[in-house]
């Protein structure tokens, strides 16, 4: 036996769905920032290191 009748109440939670699938829906955004901006840092810490060492490249 499930607690809910169907899937539209389920999603309806009671009708407090829209809070909790708003804040499910922000977790997962900002676990999704929290991964993807170390990614970002790293790929910009790379490019810059290589223009200082192209830069620094004896000729």
């Amino acid at each position: 036996m499930t607690p809910f009748a169907s899937l539209h109440d389920f999603l309806a939670m009671g009708g407090h769905g829209a809070y909790v699938w708003a804040s499910y829906a922000l977790c997962v955004a900002l676990l999704a920032w929290n991964a993807l901006l170390p990614l970002l840092a790293r790929r910009r810490y790379l490019k810059s290191l290589a223009r200082r060492l192209r830069r620094e490249a004896p000729r």
